[in-house]
């Protein structure tokens, strides 16, 4: 390591303002700050002391999605020898499971390069141009792109996803920090409303993945979209393609890379919440809000019984689709969030409410996390602005009685 530090050092001036290859500071300053941690500190005004920096808070979240990204690798294969009737592969020993995660690896690798190199190369870019460092914010967006994007997508739909995320999302307001809203769900966006039949469906989860000719009575389907399409086509039926709680759960369903396992998922959240990296009320407000949305409409449906979608168990929510990977991973992004203790419960509880209410009422559309997301990204400026003026009134109307009482007792010492 101190060689490299030395090598490091020796080739630091040539990029250094007014060396030979000064234009390109921003880029070395990157791939230094990649290999060691920065040795500048603060020498005037107001900063804190701690070992927190972006670049650790980002390899946290990255350390985090390692558990649904390693499940990922495994449920694409499975899907994949499912569909080919291979039992051995399906089988839980260690020939099956290794199986599994070999061809989920050497198929989602090439994804997951397409997401760094196109969304790096975009970063490197943009920071040359505007003279400023290489931000590492880029870090977890390039890791959760692959992962809420079906396991089938073709490479060059991930290319122009990432670049409409990247610049859209992020370079478009200054770069880390200034965005408004999630890049990665941008990103996810516009390959839903652009290339929808890749979003779901059999084509998003098992095609390419299985022979040609394809298999009889094999579905690809995810559950959500199970149900969506029974309610569309006006033959309604509580179907999850043949899954149940304990899929859910474990994650052996059709769905995108990172979001079928709710252990995974939970891990990983273990991880953001015992170093401190993410926030537990908005967590648990995203899945209050969305169990009680869940129960609202249990309570409509006794009462109507217009919309069977209405009669799934409340908790079936939190545990289908995208909702607890959104949660964990989307919904507690720093920089989208909501920033007042206050704010964090509104924000939350809002996302979770709405991403239920979008499932149920609009069955067009399956899964309703990224659009309540990325909705409450746009709010959350306004949250926090209200929650701010409340605390401001509040104060206002002590300090109003806190003076009225003083008065009262100088009046009364003056009658004396």
């Amino acid at each position: 390591m101190s060689r490299l530090r030395k090598l490091v050092d020796r080739f630091k001036p040539h990029f250094e303002k007014g060396g030979r290859f000064g234009i390109f500071r921003s880029t070395f300053d990157a791939f230094e700050t990649f290999l060691f941690v920065p040795n500048k500190v603060t020498t005037k005004g107001a900063h804190i002391r701690d070992a927190h920096d972006t670049k650790r808070m980002m390899s946290m979240v990255v350390l985090a999605l390692m558990p649904a990204l390693l499940f990922g690798f495994y449920n694409t294969g499975l899907q994949h020898y499912r569909a080919f009737g291979v039992t051995e592969a399906t089988a839980l020993d260690w020939t099956g499971i290794w199986m599994c995660l070999k061809f989920g690896f050497l198929k989602i690798l090439p994804v997951i390069v397409v997401s760094y190199g196109v969304g790096l190369a975009i970063e490197f870019v943009s920071a040359q141009l505007r003279g400023h460092e290489v931000n590492e914010g880029f870090l977890v967006t390039g890791m959760l792109i692959p992962m809420i994007l079906p396991p089938n997508v073709p490479l060059w739909i991930v290319a122009l996803a990432t670049a409409f995320g990247v610049i859209f999302g992020k370079e478009i307001f200054g770069g880390t920090g200034m965005n408004i809203f999630n890049p990665a769900l941008l990103a996810r966006a516009f390959v839903f409303f652009s290339y929808t039949s890749y979003m779901s469906g059999d084509r998003a989860n098992v095609a390419g993945l299985m022979r040609a000719d394809g298999v009889d009575g094999f579905s690809g389907a995810t559950p959500l979209t199970s149900i969506a399409d029974g309610m569309v086509e006006g033959s309604p039926t509580l179907d999850f393609n043949g899954t149940g709680v304990w899929d859910w759960i474990v994650g052996t369903h059709p769905g995108a890379l990172g979001e079928t396992s709710m252990i995974a998922i939970m891990m990983g959240a273990a991880i953001l919440l015992v170093t401190g990296v993410a926030s537990w009320r908005i967590m648990l407000s995203v899945f209050v809000g969305g169990l009680g949305m869940g129960l609202i409409f249990n309570l409509l449906f006794m009462l109507t019984g217009s919309n069977i979608y209405m009669a799934m168990p409340a908790y079936y929510h939190l545990l289908l689709g995208g909702f607890a990977f959104g949660a964990v991973f989307m919904a507690t992004d720093p920089v989208t969030a909501a920033q007042t203790d206050t704010g964090k419960w509104i924000y939350g509880l809002a996302i979770g409410v709405m991403a239920v209410l979008i499932r149920v009422v609009n069955p067009g559309y399956p899964e309703g996390i990224m659009l309540a997301i990325l909705f409450m990204n746009a709010m959350a400026p306004l949250v926090d602005h209200y929650v701010v003026e409340a605390n401001v009134r509040r104060r206002r109307r002590r300090l109003i009685a806190a003076n009225m009482a003083a008065g009262a007792t100088n009046i009364k010492h003056a009658g004396r």
